[in-house]
């Protein structure tokens, strides 16, 4: 299970060795029960060696497009298969023989149930931004592709997770995928590369148009990727652009794969140099050459803007990345913060001012699920640091930003005999864990400066 920042080779880490491991041990022979002709010949099912899971066509697609760089003129024979495009000519493709596949998850299942892929066969499993594909609601499908169909047990294949941040919940998938797994970890994962410049620029809704085209006069040159929040913004701000005489175009979830990939296509060799884009160009995209990314909206996820400004300075280059910041996204404004100290970065004065704004009044923002934030162990190994067990009725997971112990974990409503409850320690910043608690809603909320207290309540 590996973590690294953006940028930083994550691809080649995984198709490399499994390419090599292809290379020196030869074609493996289709299973006697599978009749039919075997070789090189058509056949009706595939039965690939190594499968790499991905959440959308545009990285899946990426990754076969280098697949095939490295395998060119070799035995081994990548495929790719997602949704949204013909699968007449996916199957025809994998029925002249498939070694590697290189699929989303949807279509993978799709395929499974038609009888025309098995995995009998597999080596080498990956998946590629697990924790975007979770997100995207996609692990029934991964849980019935590793568990439910014919794929060798854990012991018999090696299987790695690649992603530039890992949260806590997908490292109980890792628990249920891995054996025996060995965590890397890259730099200061979650974080964002020193090669990018950030500026963060306070701008109201009503300006955000004009100060943008006061970027775009002033970084002429290179190319640059624009992320708004919804797929309409995205059209109505291509459309804008092009009315100011800027080559723009746009790429979101409603567009058709050929509209995408031409898009892709128009923004990588220039003819379109400005590209607007939804969440779904943002993970794992490796386009050559981004020198400024503009977060038009910010995202309400630290995680997302992670990924979204990695898609500048790669692989060693530099790179802008500009976000319009107002107080509607005060949700995020301490992880933005954090983030930029750690690479760095100028801390605009206002950002400490709304800060210091929304500490009196409520709410934290940022990520909606139980694995904890960016000070809650959400990139690291939680074999090694405390913390509750795995969820359900044993407790918490880290704190917002405890160093250890449980933080909202458990059930509302665990057992009367005895599961943790709502609480279970590690205040907001504190140190020690709560009390373990009876019945439901037990434990302690914790104490910032030592260890929690046995309680009925909190």
């Amino acid at each position: 299970m590996a973590c690294a920042q953006t940028g930083s080779g994550k691809t080649g880490g995984f198709l490399f060795p499994i390419l090599s491991q292809a290379f020196l041990n030869g074609p493996s022979a289709v299973p006697a029960s599978a009749g039919g002709g075997g070789g090189f010949g058509r056949q009706r099912k595939a039965y690939p060696t190594s499968l790499i899971l991905a959440p959308t066509r545009e990285l899946v697609s990426q990754i076969y497009d280098e697949s095939r760089k490295f395998a060119y003129r070799s035995w081994v024979r990548p495929c790719v298969v997602y949704g949204g495009a013909d699968i007449g000519s996916q199957l025809r493709q994998i029925e002249r023989g498939c070694d590697l596949l290189v699929a989303t998850p949807g279509r993978l299942v799709d395929l499974i149930e038609r009888g025309r892929i098995s995995l009998c066969n597999i080596k080498y499993l990956v998946l590629d931004e697990a924790d975007r594909m979770l997100d995207m609601g996609f692990e029934p499908q991964i849980r019935r592709i590793v568990e439910g169909e014919d794929m060798p047990g854990v012991a018999d294949r090696q299987t790695l997770m690649f992603s530039a941040t890992f949260p806590r919940d997908i490292q109980m998938l890792a628990r249920d995928f891995l054996k025996d797994y060995v965590f890397l970890s890259v730099g200061r994962v979650g974080s964002t590369s020193e090669n990018i410049t950030q500026r963060i620029e306070y701008v109201e809704d009503v300006d955000k148009r004009s100060v943008l085209l006061d970027i775009l006069h002033t970084h002429a040159g290179g190319l640059t990727l624009i992320f708004v929040e919804t797929k309409r913004m995205a059209d109505s701000l291509s459309d804008f652009l092009i009315n100011q005489n800027f080559p723009a175009t746009s790429i979101h979830g409603d567009r058709t794969q050929r509209e995408r990939e031409r898009a892709l296509e128009f923004f990588r060799n220039g003819r379109c140099p400005i590209l607007v884009a939804t969440a779904v160009a943002a993970r794992g995209l490796d386009i050559p050459n981004v020198t400024h990314v503009v977060n038009y909206d910010l995202p309400t996820d630290i995680d997302d803007y992670v990924h979204r400004i990695g898609r500048t300075g790669r692989a060693g280059n530099t790179g802008i990345a500009t976000a319009f910041f107002n107080r509607g996204n005060r949700g995020v404004v301490r992880e933005l913060m954090e983030l930029l100290k750690e690479a760095n970065q100028e801390i605009p004065a206002f950002l400490e001012t709304v800060a210091r704004e929304s500490s009196f009044g409520g709410g934290r923002g940022g990520r909606p699920r139980g694995g904890g934030g960016r000070g809650g162990g959400a990139n690291r190994d939680f074999r090694k640091f405390g913390g509750g067990g795995f969820g359900g009725n044993s407790g918490g997971g880290g704190g917002f930003n405890g160093p250890q112990g449980g933080g909202f974990g458990g059930n509302y409503n665990g057992p009367p005999q005895g599961g943790a409850g709502y609480g279970g320690g590690g205040g907001y910043s504190g140190g020690g864990g709560g009390g373990g608690g009876g019945g439901n809603f037990g434990g302690s909320y914790g104490n910032p400066s030592g260890p929690g207290s046995q309680s009925s309540w909190w």
